[in-house]
């Protein structure tokens, strides 16, 4: 027996069936919008992830040389790949670009909550435009593909911020900051204790006082207090564009499950305005579900025009873990609409009747093993089976075939000639 790796899953059919549910939804609601599905390779040059965040990120990826000598690792995030993508084609692609994929990707990172090494994730970005309601349209798409999953404000809370606002608050202090570290400080604020915050932040070039005054600023969330401490073009600026996805997000229905948080803050490595991360409202989901934010900076890094591009990533992971939480995860078990039960030698109109049967789109199963009336009956039963179509001699001889109601029992006997008929969905009710 071979071990399974650790950091992989392996999903069986029930499970799968509500991922499977799971993702339509998903990605039925970014077609609605608009979004093209796009494909993406696993492989990539492992320079797009080194080149940008330094050689140490190598130790994150699932890295290695190929036969042909090139560095390559398995893809850890899709924002580098879509980047060289649109790169490639960018004079030939209308503006906005507006592409979805769903797919693996690979970290080699710890195994924790909501967090495996193979784990997917549905990207949908929007290239082109950097307009406020570009930003309110994901947070828009993100809020349908929730509440088209079951979910309502009760249950998700988005907290968003604007990069600049904490940059500029920074900036503002007469200290040697160290920005980068403060918001890496920042970010991990929700995860420590307000002395190891305080800590990181002295750390990172702020006094004592500073960093209280600077933790009591950024808490309480207030635009206007953050504009009047700060008193920069860099930090009205932001304040302004926050303030005006949040009046677009309004208008398009979705400013109920917006909260303003100035301690988001996301990746450093691309983000450049807008983020925000999506969180269980009851906190028992201990990480954030998803997030994304702008990018603006990104697509000029990888040598093509400036474009300005913002996008969301959620992640299945987490996501099923919230959709349980709130006990609206789809039923894990599969779906069958008619199972064909074969008695005696009755192949060939079994055979035909099950055509027919997939012909008007519905999910069929007949006899491939041999079994007996008992086993078919119970193998029906394991797969949901909705309608069982009995198709026996003695029914076949009377010009006949029986159809049994799985749940309620009731079955009826009907002429074999009618059956399927033009019926988009014959039951026992249609022949009693």
């Amino acid at each position: 027996m071979y071990d399974r790796i650790k950091g992989f899953r392996d999903v069986y059919p029930d499970e799968m069936a509500a991922r499977r549910q799971t993702v339509d939804t998903i990605e039925e609601t970014a077609r609605q919008y608009g979004f093209r599905e796009i494909e993406t390779p696993a492989l990539e040059r492992a320079a797009m992830w080194t080149d940008k965040s330094g050689d140490d990120i190598v130790d994150e990826l699932y890295s290695f040389e190929d036969q042909g000598g090139r560095h390559v690792t398995l893809t850890p995030e899709l924002t580098p790949t879509v980047a060289r993508m649109v790169v490639a084609k960018q004079q030939e692609l209308s503006k906005p670009i507006k592409w979805f994929s769903t797919r693996p990707f690979w970290r080699y990172e710890q195994v924790q909550q909501g967090r495996q090494r193979e784990f997917y994730q549905t990207n949908v970005d929007i290239f082109g435009t950097s307009e406020p309601e570009a930003d309110a349209e994901i947070l828009a798409w993100a809020a349908d593909a929730m509440t088209g999953l079951g979910l309502d404000a009760a249950d998700f809370d988005f907290r968003i911020s604007h990069r600049d606002i904490l940059g500029g608050v920074l900036e503002t202090y007469d200290a040697d900051i160290d920005t980068e570290a403060a918001i890496r400080a920042v970010d991990k604020s929700d995860k420590i204790s307000r002395a190891e915050y305080h800590d990181l932040l002295v750390g990172a070039g702020l006094t004592a006082e500073q960093a209280e005054e600077f933790d009591d600023l950024i808490a309480a969330g207030d635009l206007a207090a953050v504009e009047e401490f700060a008193g920069t073009e860099r930090v009205t600026e932001a304040v302004e564009n926050l303030q005006n996805v949040l009046e677009a997000a309004e208008d398009f229905g979705v400013r109920e499950y917006c909260t303003i948080s100035l301690e988001t803050a996301r990746g450093l490595d691309y983000y450049t305005g807008i983020v925000f991360e999506c969180f269980d409202s009851a906190g028992e989901v201990s990480r954030s579900i998803f997030g994304g934010g702008r990018y603006d900076d990104l697509i000029e890094q990888f040598g093509g025009q400036p474009t300005p591009a913002v996008g969301v990533a959620p992640g299945h992971a987490t996501l099923s873990l919230l959709l349980q939480r709130a006990d609206v995860w789809p039923a894990e078990a599969v779906q069958t609409d008619y199972y064909v039960l074969q008695v005696g030698d009755t192949r060939s109109e079994a055979a035909r009747i099950t055509r027919a049967l997939r012909d008007h789109g519905h999910v069929v199963e007949t006899d491939i093993a041999g079994r007996s009336f008992g086993a078919q009956l119970e193998y029906a039963d394991s797969i949901n089976a909705e309608t069982t179509v009995i198709v026996g001699e003695q029914d076949l001889a009377n010009d006949e075939v029986t159809i049994k109601e799985m749940e309620s029992g009731d079955q009826v006997q009907a002429p074999v000639e009618e059956f399927p008929g033009d019926l988009e969905r014959p039951t026992a009710a249609d022949f009693s």
